[in-house]
């Protein structure tokens, strides 16, 4: 049984469509109007092997924070209510994953306690057009908004693309890992008997 949600988000900023299968093939339509984020986005999808549609219009006119922001909030709530009582799946995941000089550590614990360690910095401001800092704030929206523990360390690396897509490429991973089925559906992977 696939888990599919689908999720619209409006603001006078930001009109969000999305709809997400974590047991999908990768397959993708990203299109937010920011290049960068839909590449972003497009490693997340393929990597993670989640089926990923999704469209955005914001008010770039102003800049991309609200687009960016606004897209990690609807993919943590997408995340989030697809799992729903998060019975059965392995909560845990990680990857420590190396692109080119860059090597980053993603680790994640779908606790429903949100979080966010975020131990990255970059030589440079932007990369093209993108502001670097908005990374941070993606995936601050997608931890808070999905109930996830997240910890995301630059180990090396000095080009921020490579840096970013070691850093998208190991959430993916990392995400796969945590929500997969891990033997018993009914099963809550906590000794509290709750998340």
């Amino acid at each position: 049984m696939e888990r599919t949600v689908s999720l619209k988000r409006t603001t006078k900023e930001t009109d969000i469509t999305l709809t997400l299968n974590l047991d999908g093939k990768g397959e993708h339509r990203i299109e937010t109007g920011i290049p960068f984020l839909d590449h972003m986005l497009t490693l997340f999808a393929v990597h993670g092997g989640f089926d990923l549609n999704l469209t955005a219009r914001g008010d770039l006119e102003v800049d991309a924070h609200h687009t960016v922001e606004d897209v990690g909030i609807v993919l943590g709530q997408a995340v989030s209510k697809v799992l729903g009582n998060r019975r059965g799946i392995a909560r845990y995941g990680g990857a420590t994953l190396p692109m080119d000089e860059a090597l980053a550590g993603v680790y994640l614990d779908l606790s429903n306690r949100p979080f966010l360690c975020y131990e990255v910095t970059f030589s440079a401001q932007k990369t093209g057009t993108f502001d670097m800092e908005l990374i941070e704030e993606f995936f601050r929206a997608v931890a808070f908004n999905g109930g996830i523990t997240l910890h995301i360390h630059k180990l090396c690396g000095k080009n921020g693309h490579h840096i970013a897509e070691a850093i998208f490429k190991g959430f993916a991973r990392a995400l796969r890992q945590a929500v997969a089925m891990a033997g018993d559906a009914k099963a809550l992977p906590s000794s509290k008997g709750v998340l």
